[in-house]
């Protein structure tokens, strides 16, 4: 009898001990880490103010490499979410929402050198009022760097086993936000260093439609003049092969890059036409033009032959590849002549913005628009769909030689997954007009057979 006292006593005392325990443990439990990154505050605020990057940086994925993520709400600033669930117990299902981010991403110039953002944590972690604050401030010399402080704040309130679950807050929280910052900071590194400050882009949906096109290239050490004398030489064929088939040019000149390289830059060069079946020949059967396999996903195919006679077969190796008018090309696309083919162009989701100026800035818009879409979360592949521009105006020169107005392009760039609207189009600060605007759109009235709009028969 005399050991069950003793027992009870001791439980009682245990109790007593744990009791007073939780009641002088804090009510709440705070934990951060911080790294420095070379890329600008506003880089790394449009990261940290979308959450469709969060299943790339996140270590929830190296537990459950089958972890599900679903995006909700908003695509940018607060009032985004995602939700995660796992069949993992180290996991378990949870969400993210953004609850606030200062200053909104409009007014995040060189003169702002604080951001912060804050994340409300669903999981099963111990407490309430769960939350990460992400705070950014200008680093270096030149303010050229980004330090990103990440917090982890919780309440526990009178509930004594939270209050406990402040003693291992340096255990999953703690390991958790390191471990993201980690591969945060790989994922930021990834991003090319191209300031888009004054990039006013649009999501807008390309409409497929029916080109000429024709490939070329030209060395980078030929600059401007190089480019323009190949557009111009690729115009002139184009318009002869519109000639001949006898459709019509219905839109200016599109530019699509396939290769911005350090020595070369190569590139296609097409007109919208009215038709889509073309018809090579007097009794011919007309002919669908497609849209070309991505060439991610070709199949080498043997080149077809002009002809199989002797004459032929005893010509250049470069004759006898030659392919044939009328066939079609490893990626479906319809052989014309004179190095000519018929296509459709991409229909699908783009990123677009304006250029106002020479040739040479299309360039910085288009790396202006990756950079932009890699800190959005938005998915692209230049190889598959490749960047393009439509020059949408040429320049005017005056009767004293003056220039009335410059040459303007709509830079696109594909995307393969990304939201309805930019945040410059949710904000209204891109108008309705160009948010809008498909790609090269044809004009109300097609041109006389052959004949193209000036901006496609400008050289710029």
């Amino acid at each position: 009898m005399m050991r069950f006292l003793e027992f009870i006593v001791a439980l009682i005392i245990v109790a007593l001990a744990a009791l007073v325990g939780g009641l002088v443990s804090p009510s709440s439990g705070h934990v951060e880490r911080s790294v420095t990154v070379g890329k600008d505050l506003r880089q790394v605020y449009d990261v940290l103010d979308n959450l469709r990057g969060v299943p790339e940086y996140t270590p929830l994925r190296s537990d459950d490499a089958n972890i599900k993520f679903e995006l909700r709400g908003k695509a940018f600033g607060p009032g985004a979410e995602i939700d995660w669930t796992s069949s993992s117990p180290n996991v378990g299902n949870g969400s993210l929402t953004i609850v606030t981010a200062q200053p909104n991403f409009d007014e995040i110039d060189d003169s702002v050198s604080n951001a912060s953002i804050v994340w409300k944590l669903d999981n099963d972690w111990r407490g309430q009022d769960k939350h990460f604050t992400l705070n950014l401030s200008r680093d270096g010399s030149r303010g050229q760097l980004t330090a990103i402080n990440w917090a982890y704040d919780v309440k526990y309130g009178w509930n004594l086993m939270d209050r406990f679950s402040n003693l291992y807050i340096h255990g999953k929280p703690d390991s958790f936000i390191q471990s993201a910052l980690n591969n945060l900071q790989n994922t930021i590194a990834a991003i090319p260093n191209v300031e888009y400050g004054n990039l006013r882009p649009a999501i807008v949906q390309a409409k497929a439609q029916p080109v000429l096109m024709v490939s070329t290239s030209v060395p980078r050490s030929g600059g401007l003049d190089a480019v323009h004398d190949a557009v111009n030489a690729a115009l002139d064929t184009l318009k002869a092969e519109a000639k001949k088939l006898k459709v019509n040019v219905v839109g200016p000149r599109i530019l699509t890059t396939t290769n911005y390289g350090d020595q070369n830059y190569s590139f296609d060069v097409a007109l919208p036409i009215d038709t889509n079946t073309l018809t090579l020949t007097k009794d011919g059967e007309p002919q669908e033009l497609t849209t070309p396999t991505p060439p991610s996903l070709n199949t080498p195919a043997e080149p077809a032959s002009d002809s199989s006679s002797p004459e032929a077969a005893g010509s250049s190796a470069v004759a006898a590849a030659a392919p044939v008018v009328g066939s079609r090309d490893p990626r479906g696309r319809l052989v014309l002549g004179n190095g000519v083919l018929g296509e459709l162009t991409y229909g699908g989701r783009a990123l677009t913005a304006g250029w106002t100026g020479t040739f040479a800035g299309v360039a910085t818009v288009r790396d202006e628009l990756r950079a932009y879409a890699q800190t959005h979360g938005y998915k692209f592949d230049v190889v598959v769909q490749p960047s393009y521009d439509v020059q949408t105006s040429a320049e005017v020169v005056g009767p004293k030689g003056e220039v009335v107005s410059k040459e303007q392009y709509a830079v696109y760039l594909p995307l393969s997954d990304a939201p309805e609207q930019t945040p410059e189009q949710e904000s209204g600060l891109v108008p309705a007009s160009a948010s809008s605007a498909g790609p090269a759109g044809a004009s109300s009235a097609p041109a006389a057979a052959g004949s193209a709009p000036a901006a496609a028969a400008s050289a710029k």
